[in-house]
């Protein structure tokens, strides 16, 4: 039995608290492709990283997984020395991983509304309605939050049972208008630039953007749950992007 791309994944990440080498295999390390600014590129085997890695006792707890053709994507509850949020992303080319981007942040929280970073719905169903969902995401980060047109949000989410699990929001269409709405020296305080990535698996979708937050460079990863047409639920990550001087390999947070 073929064990599927995200399960591979799952492994690859968990040998960060394990230590075990043979979930390494899943990646092709002679043409992975980093796109964590942080991270050197080819400096160090992830084998021996993993290993090194598992010596300080991390916790590692994939939340959801997701497939999206060549594409996995998932969120991780990660705890080093600090617990965070990630969302991680991989591009499988002949059966392995070649390429990698990630968005990370302090786990903050919970929010106004109770909810925490990760908790609420896993299920994957509506496998049949990915093309319409993923459409549907994109068209709302582009209207509502690159294009700033706030009179359409209903259009796009769900007036009674929107649910936010960002630290900072809560839930329902005020908060979210208001949040939307908050400026900044004459700026956005949430201000998208950019959309240069949207992956979905039924009725999930996650958006990778970049623009600024509080005027700060940032990656935003946005994923959505969708329902009947409309956003339901939503998680997020909010990552300051390094200035270019700092990064650790030249191919970019996107």
């Amino acid at each position: 039995m073929t064990t599927s791309k995200k399960d591979q994944i799952r492994a690859l990440l968990k040998s960060i608290e394990t230590g075990d080498p043979a979930s390494v295999a899943v990646v092709n390390e002679a043409k992975y492709i980093q796109h964590n600014p942080q991270t050197h590129e080819g400096s160090e085997g992830l084998a021996t990283l993993f290993k090194r890695l598992s010596k300080t006792e991390p916790r590692v707890n994939m939340v959801r997984a997701f497939e999206d053709g060549a594409f996995v994507f998932a969120q991780m509850e990660y705890d080093f020395s600090s617990r965070k949020i990630c969302f991680e992303v991989f591009r499988f080319e002949d059966g392995q991983a070649v390429e990698h981007w990630d968005n990370i942040q302090e786990r903050l929280g919970p929010n106004q509304s109770g909810h925490s970073m990760v908790d609420g719905s896993t299920k994957v169903i509506d496998l049949e309605l990915t093309e319409s969902n993923r459409t549907l995401a994109r068209s709302f980060v582009k209207t509502v939050l690159v294009d700033g047109q706030l009179y359409l949000l209903t259009d796009f989410v769900d007036e009674v049972d929107y649910v936010d699990h960002n630290p900072r929001l809560g839930d329902g269409m005020d908060i979210l208008r208001s949040a939307l709405a908050v400026e900044s020296e004459g700026q956005r305080q949430i201000d998208y630039h950019r959309i240069h990535r949207v992956l979905a698996e039924g009725n999930f979708v996650l958006c990778v953007s970049e623009g600024n937050y509080n005027n700060i460079p940032s990656a935003f990863y946005d994923l959505f749950r969708l329902n009947k047409g409309k956003i339901v639920e939503h998680w997020d990550t909010t990552e300051k992007i390094a200035p270019r001087s700092e990064w650790k390999n030249d191919n970019g947070k996107f």
